[in-house]
């Protein structure tokens, strides 16, 4: 099979979809690896490094669309990539897709007639999101380290050191959701020294975490009531909600925002699925953040690219083995023999199959096993 790597066009988005080391595992096993030309330049990895591996590097993205049986890829087709599509009939496309927040994108998947899979809905049978969780942890561990940056007053923020100093208080930070992303977020802004509080519906998730830190953060059983009074009282809040393949719920109303701290920041991680603040819009790393009565929001959707290196490859180590399966099974085989990598398919053969996203845009949907027949 010939699996192709186009550059990514996402604004600010310098991930690239494999590495060397990836290279090298696919050509081992009889496959050919196909490269846009400056691909890795924003990870740090050279045409060079992949052509030493057994990469073939191609000049033209076009080349790459045109070739490949399984395109890999980090986030979702943009617009100047929709007429790529469907230039290879029977194509697999295996990427970051967040398709119940964007319908735009959903139609040009279908229109293509080809099989999406996207990663953070593989699904493994504890509910683990094996290919979500290493850019969870990342995006987590970057949301404090921007909502320090963001309280500076030169950014807006209300000039307040994340850790405080002796005889002055610490931030406080209030995250929603203790999932990868808000149990990371908790572990980097704690280690700050902040004055994290955790908020979550699921009593046990915040036992373990109440364990864990021995006291040291608060946790809070997250209501509506009890969600207004900590975010009343943040000075930064991380909203970290995910529904597997549906649009995040919005929990954080303009209303409330109009009455926290004016100078406050609040970092939507859950934007890529249409974000947990009710004023949140997608922003990018060149244009990050912008003004809601007085506070500041940071709505990067493609958080983990502003570190692309670490990204990349935490990303790869990850998704190899399923390319690796794709590629020798075909997807058909390979659904039906790994149900986690089944429950990852978004649009099969031009066919939506996955509810969560049909629901999102009010579309017709089939489920997967009907394919499969």
């Amino acid at each position: 099979m010939i699996i192709g790597v186009p550059r990514e066009l996402k604004d600010d988005e310098y991930r690239v979809a494999i590495t060397p080391a990836g290279v090298r595992e696919l050509c081992a096993a009889g496959h050919g690896v196909y490269i846009e030309q400056g691909a890795g330049r924003g990870s740090a990895i050279s045409d060079e490094e992949f052509a030493a591996t057994g990469a073939k590097i191609v000049p033209r993205a076009d080349d790459v669309w045109a070739q490949a049986d399984l395109v890999c890829k980090v986030k979702e087709p943009v617009l100047e990539e929709y007429h790529r599509l469907g230039m290879r009939k029977g194509q697999v496309l295996f990427t970051y897709l967040h398709l119940a927040a964007s319908r735009p994108c959903t139609e040009a998947l279908l229109a293509a007639g080809n099989t999406a899979i996207a990663y953070e809905t593989v699904q493994a049978a504890d509910g683990s999101l094996p290919l979500l969780q290493p850019m969870s942890e990342v995006a987590g561990r970057m949301a404090p380290l921007v909502a320090a940056f963001f309280l500076q007053s030169p950014d807006g923020g209300r000039g307040i050191l994340i850790s405080g100093v002796p005889g002055v208080r610490r931030a406080r930070v209030a995250v929603i959701g203790a999932g990868t992303v808000g149990m990371s977020a908790v572990a980097l802004a704690a280690g700050m020294q902040a004055d994290v509080t955790l908020l979550d519906r699921n009593i046990a998730r915040l036992r373990e975490a109440d364990h864990l830190y021995q006291g040291r953060i608060h946790t809070v059983a997250s209501t509506s009531h009890a969600l207004e009074e900590v975010c009343l009282a943040a000075d930064v809040v991380i909203g970290a909600v995910l529904v597997v393949g549906a649009r995040a719920p919005h929990l954080v109303s303009d209303e409330v925002v109009a009455r926290m701290k004016s100078g406050s920041v609040l970092v939507d991680v859950s934007v890529d699925q249409g974000g947990c603040f009710e004023s949140t819009r997608p922003t990018t790393h060149s244009d990050p953040v912008f003004s809601v009565h007085g506070s500041l929001f940071y709505c990067v959707a493609n958080m983990p690219g502003a570190v692309p290196h670490t990204s990349t490859y935490a990303l790869v180590n990850s998704t190899l083995p399923y390319t690796l399966s794709i590629a020798a099974q075909g997807w058909r085989r390979a659904v039906h023999r790994d149900p986690a990598l089944r429950r990852g398919v978004n649009v099969a053969e031009g066919t939506l199959t996955m509810k969560p996203v049909a629901e999102a845009h009010g579309l017709a949907w089939t489920p997967l096993q009907q394919v499969l027949d």
